[in-house]
Formats: C-alpha cells, structure tokens, sequence
C-alpha cells in the first residue's frame, strides 16, 4: 500500500482514538479529511437532545482537532439512516425476543457501507476509523481482519460485518497501539483529549436506561407475563420480557429456596424462563445472517474460537457452516452466556474470520442432529 498522496476520510467523534488515527495519517504524508456523522437522538426521553457519539462538545472538539491539523472537516447527516437501520432494529429485535447488538448493525449499514460510499464520493482511497482492530493481506492477497495489540480494547468483534470490498478500503491507524499509548500520542501531539473517557453506552439513549426507551417506543414489549420453569411450573409474573437477558439474577421478584436465573425469553406466549444455576448454559448454538470476512464459506467444519460476547474471550469449538449464512457451534465447555440477538464471531488465534446472529434456543433444538438439507429449509 503507498502512502504517498492518498486520500483518506476519518470518521471523527472528537475522542481520543479517531484524533489521534487522524493525527497519524497527517503524520505519514496522507491527504485527510474529517467527517463526523451527526445520528439520530431520542430528544422525547427526557435526557440530552443528542446522540452520545455526536453532542456540541464532541462535534467542536473534532472540529478544532481538524483545524489544528490542517484537514478539512465535514458534517454528514447521518440521521435517518441510523433510526431506519440501527435504532428500529434494536426495537424489533426485542420484539422478537432477541438481545440484539446495535454495534455491529451500525457498523454493517451505517459506518462501512454509507460513510464509506460518502468518503469514496469525495474521490477517497480509504476510510480510517478509531477502532482497535488491524488490517493486513494473506499470501494468496485475502484480506484478514485481525485482533487489535490491546487484547483489552480488541474491537475485531464488532468489525466482523466487514467483507474484502470494505477491508481494502479501509484503515485503522491506532490498532498497532495500546490505549495507553494512544493517549501518550494525543499528548505528544498536543490534541487535549488524552483524559477523555470511553462511552460504554447505546449512544442513541442519551445515557437514559435502554428499558425506558422500549417503553416510549415499544410500549407492547412490557406487557407482563408469567415467570415459569422449564416444566411448566408457574413462579411469579414479569413486567415485559424486554427487562431481562439471559443469565440474569436480580430483579426477578421471586422467592425460591435456591437463586434463579433467566434460562429464556418466549415471546411466543409471552413467557421468561427461569431455572438454576445448573440448568444455565448450554454447549451449543445456531447462527444465521453470518458474514465470511473471505468472502467464502468453509466447505467442511473447522476447529476455531468463538466469541459470544463483545468482552468474552475466544472458547475452543468446532463450527460447522450449514448453507451459505449459518453456521452450527459446539463448544468443548459449556458457556453460560449464550444470548440470542448477540454475534458469535469466529477467531483463529487474533484473526477475525466472520460471525454472525444467535438464535433463538428452540431453533437450536430442532437444528440438533438434523440432517444439512432438513436445516436449511428452516
């Protein structure tokens, strides 16, 4: 790859990672500029009228940041394609029964698909972000995804939506670093947002709680229900099967003589399954929508780690893909943790080769033992 007078778009959110990603690339002779994607807010919640990723303060840090570093800086409306594709599948995968990850929706249809095609219309070679994450070739010229150096920032889960057509077109300056020496880097090249915090939350909440949000905007999803055992026996009501996720503890309202856990939501007939800490887990699950950052399905099961949590750590599996986007995972441990509308993304060693959507438990049950044919008319 030459360095030498491409054009790159930074998508900018005024933190300390796409700064200093911006900072480097001026550094290494690239032409840049900024961009920063004004999202949709819920201003009828109560709480600040913006979405998190881009407030006034952070759009006039990224701003100043650009004039500091001589770039030119754009502001991309990014609104109505964020609601229609981030926010409304957050509602409808809760309506389904799902735990559903926006992340990875946003960075499939709104990072690396929309702000890529407004960074390419600007005659841009490339894309650069401030995700943890590297790009590199294989021998044959694939290109790999792979792990960020910080295995604590590593941001290859959520980037496992990326195909070959996005990879060669994008760069992460700040996966070579360590948080630690990204922000040494925002001081040495005296940006002032070294002491700026991560956000941990949905940025479309605006820092409300995301049950809030269900109730304004799905009011339906918080109908009660029964509280049940895997056998049927009725424990207690619920107040919306949206204010639980599997594994869950506290907040049941239940008395039992040993602690229960949320086993399973049922939207079918409106039912939270509840059982022991032994019932919790299972060693397998089924995934649809699965992207192949190759670009190709492995043509027999393969032996790799799989991650089923954003912080989770790679365990030890064998994935089978089942028709061109689904893939059935065995783990050699059981995993507490397994949630549908969460992605398992598959690893070997740092290098992200895909993933995809959990489903639902009872599709998991009928997948079990099935033959090929009989689970892909499914």
């Amino acid at each position: 790859m030459s360095e030498i007078a491409s054009r790159v778009v930074v998508a900018m959110s005024g933190g300390v990672d796409s700064s200093v990603a911006a900072a480097l690339l001026v550094e290494r002779g690239y032409d840049v500029l900024g961009m920063m994607m004004r999202l949709w807010s819920d201003e009828a919640l109560g709480g600040p009228a913006h979405n998190r990723c881009c407030t006034p303060q952070q759009m006039s840090d990224a701003r100043r940041i650009a004039d500091q570093l001589g770039i030119p800086f754009y502001v991309l409306d990014t609104k109505d394609v964020f609601r229609n594709r981030v926010v409304q599948y957050f509602i409808d995968g809760h309506r389904d029964g799902f735990t559903p990850n926006p992340c990875l929706q946003c960075n499939r249809h709104v990072r690396f698909d929309w702000l890529l095609k407004n960074a390419l219309a600007l005659d841009a070679d490339y894309l650069a972000t401030g995700h943890y994450a590297r790009i590199d070739q294989d021998r044959s010229g694939k290109y790999r995804l792979r792990g960020g150096v910080d295995i604590g920032k590593d941001q290859s889960y959520v980037l496992s939506v990326m195909g070959q057509s996005q990879l060669a077109r994008t760069l992460f300056p700040v996966g070579e670093f360590s948080k630690q020496e990204v922000r040494a880097l925002a001081r040495k090249f005296g940006l002032n947002v070294e002491g700026k915090q991560d956000s941990q939350d949905l940025c479309f909440l605006g820092g409300q709680d995301y049950r809030d949000f269900l109730r304004l905007h799905a009011p339906d999803l918080m109908q009660p229900g029964p509280i049940v055992r895997k056998n049927g026996e009725r424990l207690g009501e619920h107040q919306g099967l949206s204010n639980y996720t599997i594994g869950q503890r506290r907040g049941l309202g239940l008395s039992y003589d040993v602690p229960l856990y949320v086993l399973e939501m049922k939207p079918a007939d409106n039912s939270l399954v509840v059982g022991t800490g032994e019932e919790l887990g299972r060693d397998d699950l089924l995934a649809d929508s699965v992207n192949w950052v190759s670009g190709e399905s492995p043509a027999r099961p393969l032996r790799a780690g799989v991650k089923i949590r954003y912080q989770a750590r790679p365990q030890p599996a064998m994935v089978e893909p089942i028709g061109k986007d689904q893939i059935y995972v065995r783990f050699d441990l059981p995993q507490r943790d397994i949630t549908p509308g969460q992605a398992a993304v598959i690893y070997d060693g740092d290098v992200c080769l895909g993933g995809g959507v959990i489903r639902k438990f009872e599709e998991i049950e009928r997948a079990r033992g099935r033959p090929e044919a009989e689970l892909i008319s499914n």
